[in-house]
């Protein structure tokens, strides 16, 4: 069964707002009466009975809900700094979603070589992504912001940081060995030019810890999805 994502429900009503409901009416030709799933991405499931359909909205009746019975006990908070090509960018958005992420903030960093973003079309990548990988929590899209603003603003919160540079990587050990079991993990990943050395001086200064992702040079966007599956994949291991 298709899924939908509505940010509007109260009580027994949700409604589906207009590029949901275009999918729902002019795609999939859904008419009043059909069952409908839909999630409000905060981790509740709802099925329901489509009431009205339209272009630019449709209403469902909610007839059952179901929390989801938990969320994993560690949170993934992914800071990476958008590649030149935004189609990178929303190739690891669409990844970083359906392998598991929490939380991402598109970071500008001394060496990047892009400095716009659209923040609507991301939302709808990650909705998109989230409903095609059939989950229903949204991962939280944050503000792009300045590297040295990130660090000042995270304060003493409890979580393993980590950052991957090229430059003292082959030095560093792998994320895999350093990230603890059903800890909140902060991974930073770079622009095309790394970090710069003060920038890493910054992070070391605030708790950071140099990581490897393994012995071949990265993409941007390839690194922060190996740092989501790798944090995955060691919470998973017995």
């Amino acid at each position: 069964m298709n899924l939908f994502f509505s940010q509007i429900i109260e009580g027994d009503l949700a409604v589906l707002e207009a590029e949901e409901s275009a999918h729902l009416v002019q795609v999939l030709r859904r008419k009043p009466g059909d069952v409908i799933r839909l999630t409000d991405g905060k981790g509740t499931w709802y099925d329901g009975v489509l009431e009205s359909a339209g272009k630019k909205n449709a209403m469902v009746r909610i007839t059952s809900r179901q929390s989801a019975v938990s969320r994993r006990p560690y949170q993934v908070h992914l800071a990476v700094a958008p590649p030149k090509n935004i189609d990178r960018f929303e190739w690891f958005l669409e990844k970083a979603t359906e392998i598991g992420v929490d939380r991402i903030t598109p970071l500008w960093c001394q060496h990047s070589e892009r400095r716009t973003l659209r923040p609507d079309r991301l939302e709808k990548i990650l909705v998109s992504s989230m409903k095609q990988s059939a989950q229903c929590f949204l991962p939280h899209l944050d503000p792009a912001t300045g590297f040295r603003d990130f660090i000042a603003a995270l304060g003493n919160r409890a979580e393993s940081r980590f950052i991957g540079y090229l430059e003292e990587a082959t030095d560093s050990p792998h994320l895999f060995s350093v990230c603890e079991k059903g800890k909140d993990v902060l991974v930073l990943i770079g622009p095309e030019g790394d970090f710069s050395p003060e920038e890493v001086a910054l992070c070391k200064s605030n708790g950071f810890q140099l990581i490897s992702l393994g012995p071949n040079r990265l993409r941007t966007e390839t690194a922060a999805v190996c740092a989501v599956q790798i944090v995955a994949v060691r919470n998973e291991a017995g």
